[in-house]
């Protein structure tokens, strides 16, 4: 399945129905007077939240969704059936913009929330309802009231627990596939991952959510490379992992770099709590691992997490600096 993180909509709700213009006509009753229904209400355009969607590829196919006019008022003081609602189903963590795609209108981040987009119409009055001791046989309905029509932007901001970041390369994906389930494609080229990829991760008898994003370079603020649009996945974030590849020449570099992306890019990412590691530590001897490990140290003001993916030396540890970070913040959410 393609991933898919913007989409852009039209919808319509229901016209109302209109009112009839009817008379009672019975043998045996002279006067039957009017007896004309209301029409019915014009359906509405939800949208609504669920689980199993990590994408808005669906959006790709089908852009237009209009909900169903509510059916004419008859005789006999018969009103019409309400017009049959249309649902945008959505996953967890998506926003909806109005059309100038700045305005948010909703942002639906819990299972089973719904959002009324569009009110359908009110349905017209039939001429029973006109009918007054000054007037006792109106001759004329309402007509049914239009429904709202508006084009909206649909963003998708993924919702995880922990973030990784980094230059490309720099093992973020290699992390994923070995504390989580998920299968990212992994090779030796910059860019191997070209979307967010999400993965639950276990330490201690605890779970918590991490995504994985496309590497950012120089620049990517401006649009270089992939740019950061992916950023926004990891804006809903706890915690950030900043990982910098042992392989790099000069480390203290690599980080600064995404350091002043994630600055660039606001949102308050540069805010959020960093874990700084070195990565692919198993390409290195000890003394380089020495050197690369003071000079990130010194560029970032702490020690950095040393770590390898792929001989699993470090996982555990950075895991729990995760799970710490991240209990933390929910304590302290539960508390206000």
């Amino acid at each position: 399945m393609k991933f898919l993180d913007e989409a852009k909509v039209y919808i319509r709700s229901g016209d109302g129905g209109a009112g009839a213009v009817s008379f009672r006509r019975e043998k045996f009753i002279e006067f039957g007077g009017p007896d004309g229904g209301d029409g019915g209400r014009g359906g509405d355009v939800w949208v609504e939240a669920v689980n199993g969607l990590n994408t808005l590829i669906d959006f790709r196919y089908q852009q237009h969704f209009k909900a169903k006019t509510g059916t004419h008022g008859m005789g006999r003081n018969r009103t019409g059936a309400k017009g049959s609602d249309v649902t945008l189903k959505v996953p967890v963590g998506t926003q909806i913009f109005e059309e100038d795609n700045e305005t948010l209108i909703v942002d639906m981040v819990e299972e089973g929330q719904r959002y009324r987009l569009a009110a359908g119409g009110n349905g017209g009055f039939g001429n029973a309802h006109f009918r007054s001791s000054t007037n006792q046989a109106p001759s004329w309905a309402n007509p049914g009231l239009e429904g709202e029509e508006k084009t909206l932007w649909l963003r998708l901001k993924l919702i995880a627990d922990a973030g990784l970041v980094g230059l490309p390369n720099a093992g973020k994906s290699t992390f994923l596939a070995a504390c989580t389930r998920a299968r990212p494609k992994i090779a030796n080229y910059p860019f191997t991952t070209l979307h967010p990829n999400l993965g639950v991760a276990t330490v201690d008898g605890q779970e918590f959510i991490i995504a994985d994003i496309p590497g950012l370079i120089e620049g990517a603020h401006e649009g270089v490379g992939i740019g950061d649009r992916f950023l926004g996945h990891v804006e809903r974030t706890r915690v950030l992992l900043h990982l910098v590849s042992a392989q790099e020449e000069d480390v203290a570099k690599a980080y600064k770099t995404v350091k002043h992306e994630l600055e660039a890019y606001g949102g308050g990412l540069e805010e959020k709590p960093q874990i700084v590691a070195l990565s692919q530590i198993d390409v290195l001897d000890e003394e380089a691992l020495k050197a690369k490990s003071k000079a990130l140290a010194k560029a970032c003001g702490a020690p950095p997490l040393l770590l390898s993916a792929v001989t699993n030396k470090g996982m555990t540890e950075a895991l729990r600096a995760l799970r710490g970070v991240i209990a933390a913040a929910k304590a302290g959410e539960e508390q206000a």
